[in-house]
């Protein structure tokens, strides 16, 4: 049997979207602190983003056992390699931002990626953006610089600060091969190749900083993997079970959820700068992609399969 795409969702209201939307933001969040807990135990970030491929992978394996090797079936395999390179570098310089930053600040920052990726449509792909989204674009940016403000010192941006903001480009980047790979991809096949291919690429890295984990480590770099796959698989079907404008929303409580655990955690208090422009970067990435929806719908057939998720985390 060809494994084609996961099953379409049932029509009636946005509750299903909304309900995977809040359960992807606390996976990504909770496996966001594991990231930061194994990090200060000992374990380098670049390990950590190896692992987190590597042991995501068993989150795809019942769909791997049912459908078999359809699940790969692919005519882009070249996308998905160009996504896989781009992804590691920006997995890496998030896990390593997580490492060292405060948690809400990368977790504001990283709303930035659907704001990068609407530049890089304009750059690459000529798309026609009018003066309300180049509004919400300039707004996403100001919030950016809000965000950052308590990261600047004598000039420059601390290190954490600056990496969560490379690694939301490459995200960015990641979002455009997305939306050209999933018209003929599922999203469960578009996450096994981003395991299948950035778990060597990610060995690289991860080969120069190696140290042996230990059991209670393993099983910490085994939470993050499968949490993270599994948020990427919840995120992609919020979006096709409900209206873009209406499930990302609630994409905006993933900073709440990150802000409290970090606080019982590590007494980190988000300041009021963190969390004005973090508003102010999710209210732009929302409002591009309600607008950009309402275009495509206004001009095209929706597609059938479910959007993928986001290219990292």
């Amino acid at each position: 049997m060809p494994f084609r795409s996961l099953p379409p969702a049932p029509v009636g209201g946005n509750l299903p979207g909304i309900a995977k939307m809040l359960l992807a933001g606390v996976f990504f969040a909770t496996m966001h602190t594991a990231i930061r807990h194994v990090a200060n135990d000992g374990v380098h970030a670049f390990e950590i983003a190896f692992f987190r491929n590597l042991f995501g992978l068993l989150v795809v394996v019942p769909w791997m056992v049912r459908y078999g090797l359809g699940v790969l079936k692919t005519t882009r395999l070249d996308l998905h390699a160009i996504r896989a390179v781009v992804g590691t570098f920006s997995m890496l310089s998030g896990f390593y931002a997580m490492a060292v930053a405060p948690l809400a600040q990368v977790t504001a920052l990283g709303f930035s990626a659907p704001i990068f990726a609407t530049l890089f449509a304009i750059a690459f792909w000529g798309e026609k953006v009018g003066i309300r989204r180049w509004a919400a674009i300039l707004f996403g940016f100001a919030g950016t610089l809000v965000t950052v403000k308590t990261g600047f010192s004598h000039g420059i941006i601390d290190l954490g600060l600056a990496l969560a903001i490379f690694s939301a480009v490459g995200s960015g980047v990641g979002i455009i091969l997305i939306k050209v790979s999933s018209r003929t991809d599922s999203a469960v096949t578009i996450t096994a190749y981003m395991s299948l291919l950035m778990a060597p690429i990610g060995l690289i890295p991860a080969y120069f900083v190696w140290t042996w984990p230990t059991w209670d480590q393993i099983a910490w770099l085994l939470f993050i993997g499968i949490a993270g796959n599994i948020g990427q698989i919840l995120y992609a079907r919020s979006l096709h079970d409900g209206d873009t404008n209406v499930v990302m929303t609630f994409d905006y409580l993933r900073l709440m959820w990150i802000a409290g655990i970090a606080f019982l955690a590590y007494a980190e208090i988000p300041d009021r700068y963190t969390w004005a422009g973090g508003t102010m970067i999710f209210a732009s990435a929302a409002y591009i992609a309600y607008r950009e929806r309402f275009h495509r719908q206004s001009t095209t057939k929706p597609p059938a399969g479910p959007p993928a998720g986001p290219p990292a985390g």
